[in-house]
């Protein structure tokens, strides 16, 4: 491609700097880096192109390349551009091993891992394991040099995005483990484990499959955000599997709010569950196994954090110290959960259940530090009175006051420690005012601390057990310093495209691939480039339509019959929109006569239409270029002319339609050709596309009905109708096994169907039967006479609609 075919002054440059000579690349780069200026910033483009040089010179061949420019935008759009130093990095590492030819699958799943994982912390741990994987299975002759590949490493990749969908990154660590452990000798063993073939393998992963995961909830508790806060916010997962020192706190940040990857069901102790007076345990969590769900584990900590965000200010640190701090944090971490059982009552059984009970004499002050305890037993009995001595407002004064009717029932927590009862007052003192504020719990907190100190504070020796609340955060955003240093991050974000750099044209649609050896999805598999299908000269279409003007006549007195009328009149109601003259009448008739009158005395209209959205999807592939069967026209032609009665009759109904072609040239480069969209009438410019098209390549039909289905699944009608037109079966260069496309649009067409969209093929193909009932099952028809297709197609999209 010479620099003078860029439409865009830079593409040039782009292209000399990615410095290679692959067709395929060529032919899909302009589209790839429409996609790439859209998310990266100036030094992530540079980094991108090194990138994709680097592995171009590798030796494997054009698909890592492929893979890695069509894959990379994406999953820096998730994690961040500053994770590429850490994928090239494990690349290099494969290379230099045995393990070359695991970089293509590797590169093909990264995006879906990324998008899984959403961190660059999440992905940098994915990384590690699949270098530990690698380095473990590699196998010597000798016993000192890799001379052979990993056998499981290609496979492991391939399910990545599986695996991540059902574990965690701990489960996915274990299971890896599992498998290197007990089949790191045997190759063939190894690929069934790592393929999910095995028995074994699946066993495993069920028995690893626990809990709930963030990504899994992410959705429904945006919606617990939005509704019930009025908040939102995107929520980060972080794993708590690798760092065995000191587990990650929940916290927010301008990130967002980082949250656990998984939350397993939670059992309190017995004593943490909240009672009532006769000593039953109150609902919701009702039952032998008292169990929470994780996701309201997840609801607890966003509540929690949703109410940090709404009354805490951040506090001056520098002169507290850290017992100090920690008070002030357990004491406004009260008062928050307080606020927030006064908006949602609920909550303070969530907050009970979850939240440790300590033992009153469970810590030595001789030989232990008792400060985290006492402040744990003090939470537990704020937690414990607070829904007594919260409510109610009063909603006669308008501070909105709270009455504090009466001290606090001390028996709900059972602690004697005298001062330990006296700031519970005191609490619920300032609280019953209103909703007080951070600095005056403050200086409560710092009141406790000054009256309850003890030598033994100072000790190392801490004392943890049941002091930990895991539904609360991290408190960092409570403190700030008077001298700010470079523990402050600053999160402004770049400018992702430079003035001038902007680039017409849509980014690719990656759609997943069904695999039926391993019945499971190739995640991003095809990449789908949609554009509007170049013009050609309307009067050919015109003309097209004159020569058929005797079936245009035909389908005219069918069409008429399947025309809506405006208006239906709906009779005997008792409310409507003007009498109904007849039944008033016979009414008062019979009200004269002494009988009963029908009150039903109105009339009403509705109107009587079609409500169906049609999608025409036609397969432009080279094969259409070969002459019909019995005429001197190519299928190509024919398809024109009855793809142009179809498009008339349609347009004469009224109903809303859509055309498009596809073909493909490998999973990299699927086309998907938009001729007419449902805002268009069939219009000159319409018939301009029509009669522009042209067949070439091959046929991917699955990406392009999933690419069609997201424009058809969005119209709002009863009935949504997808034709499609094709000459063959599914088909492409890439794919050697026939199956494999067959399968993969038998598994769209299900798709389709639980989408609430009907598919229907016409095929052209006499050898059609062996395969299209296994794709369509019965939604097909075989048109052995090519050259009737101007008269049935329109004849079979009207018995498909009446």
């Amino acid at each position: 491609m010479t620099e003078t075919e860029y439409q865009h002054p830079l593409m040039a440059a782009y292209w000399k700097q990615l410095d290679t000579r692959f067709p395929k690349v060529e032919e899909v780069f302009e589209d790839v880096m429409a996609e790439a200026l859209s998310v990266l910033t100036r030094e992530g483009l540079d980094a991108y192109l090194e990138a994709g040089r680097v592995i171009g010179k590798l030796g494997r061949g054009e698909e890592p390349m492929l893979a890695f420019l069509e894959e990379w935008p994406s999953a820096a759009k998730a994690v961040g551009e500053s994770a590429l130093p850490a994928v090239m990095a494990l690349i290099q590492r494969m290379q230099k091993s045995p393990n070359g030819r695991a970089i293509a699958p590797f590169l093909q799943t990264l995006a879906p891992v990324a998008r899984r994982l959403q961190t660059q912390e999440q992905l940098q741990l994915y990384l590690d394991i699949t270098l530990d994987f690698m380095e473990r299975t590699t196998g010597s002759i000798h016993g000192h040099h890799t001379t052979f590949p990993s056998p499981g490493l290609p496979e492991f990749l391939a399910q990545a995005p599986n695996l991540l969908s059902q574990l965690s990154l701990a489960g996915l660590k274990n299971w890896v483990e599992y498998g290197i452990r007990n089949y790191g000798t045997h190759p063939e063993r190894q690929k069934d484990f790592f393929s999910l073939q095995s028995a074994d393998s699946r066993a495993v992963l069920q028995r690893e499959r626990h809990g709930t995961l963030l990504a899994d909830v992410e959705h429904k508790l945006d919606l617990y955000l939005r509704g019930l806060w009025q908040d939102g916010d995107h929520l980060v997962p972080y794993s708590t599997a690798f760092d065995e020192i000191r587990k990650p706190i929940p916290y927010y940040d301008k990130l967002g709010i980082r949250l656990p990857d998984v939350y397993d069901d939670f059992t309190p102790p017995v004593g943490c569950i909240p009672c009532t007076k006769s000593g039953a345990h109150s609902a919701p969590y009702e039952g032998e196994s008292q169990r929470i769900p994780g996701i309201d584990r997840y609801r607890a900590v966003l509540a929690h954090i949703v109410g940090h965000r709404r009354w805490s200010e951040a506090q001056i640190a520098d002169n507290w110290s850290p017992f100090q701090r920690m008070a002030v944090e357990f004491f406004e971490d009260c008062r928050i959960e307080t606020l927030l059982i006064r908006e949602y009552p609920g909550l303070r059984r969530l907050f009970l259940a979850l939240h440790p009970k300590p033992l009153e004499g469970a810590c030595d002050p001789e030989t232990t530090s008792c400060l985290r305890h006492r402040m744990a037993m003090l939470s537990r009995a704020l937690l414990e009175t607070a829904g007594a001595q919260s409510a109610p407002y009063d909603a006669s004064e308008s501070s909105r006051r709270v009455r504090f009717a009466h001290r606090p029932d001390h028996s709900s927590h059972g602690y004697a420690d005298p001062a330990l009862r006296e700031f519970v007052e005191r609490f619920h003192e300032v609280m019953a005012q209103g909703e007080s504020s951070t600095s005056e719990i403050a200086a409560l907190a710092l009141s406790y601390v000054a009256k309850t100190r003890r030598q033994s504070d100072q000790l190392a020796k801490i004392h943890f057990a049941d002091t930990v609340v895991d539904y609360r955060d991290d408190n960092r955003q409570l403190w700030k310093f008077i001298e700010s240093g470079d523990e402050e991050e600053a999160f402004d974000e770049k400018r992702k495209i430079e003035p001038g750099e902007e680039i017409q044209g849509l980014p690719p649609r990656h759609y997943p691939e069904w695999d039926y050896s391993s019945q499971t999805y190739r995640p991003d598999w095809a990449s789908v480039y949609a554009a509007l299908h170049p013009s050609g000269n309307p009067a050919d279409i015109d003309r097209l339509l004159a020569k058929h003007s005797a079936l245009a006549k035909q389908l005219k007195k069918m069409l008429d019959l399947l025309k809506p009328q405006d208006k239906v009149r709906i009779r005997y109601q008792e409310e409507g929109s003007e009498l109904d003259l007849d039944v008033a009448i016979r009414s008062l008739i019979d009200f004269k006569g002494g009988a009963t009158p029908d009150p039903r005395i109105n009339m009403s209209h509705k109107t009587s239409g079609r409500d169906i959205a049609v999608l025409l999807l036609l397969d432009l592939s080279e094969s259409l270029n070969e002459k019909a069967a019995g005429s001197d026209q190519t299928i190509l032609e024919l398809s024109q002319e009855a793809v142009s009665l179809l498009a008339w009759a349609i347009e004469k109904l009224g109903d809303s339609f859509a055309i498009a072609g596809f073909h493909s040239n490998t999973r990299h480069d699927v086309r998907y050709l938009h001729i007419k969209g449902y805002g268009e009438h069939f219009n000159d410019d319409v018939k301009a596309r029509l009669a522009a098209m042209e067949a070439g390549y091959s046929t991917r039909m699955g990406a392009a009905m999933r690419h069609a289905a997201h424009y058809l699944g969005a119209r709002p009608a009863d009935k949504k109708l997808m034709l499609i037109l094709t000459d063959g079966m599914p088909s492409d260069v890439d794919v050697h096994d026939e199956r494999l496309l067959i399968e993969d649009a038998r598994q769209a067409v299900k798709e389709l169907d639980q989408q609430g969209i009907f598919p229907y093929c016409i095929n052209l193909d006499p050898k059609a039967d062996e395969y299209v009932g296994d794709i369509f099952g019965r939604q097909y028809t075989v048109i052995d006479r090519i050259e009737r297709l101007p008269e049935r197609l329109p004849q079979l999209f009207m018995a498909l609609t009446k």
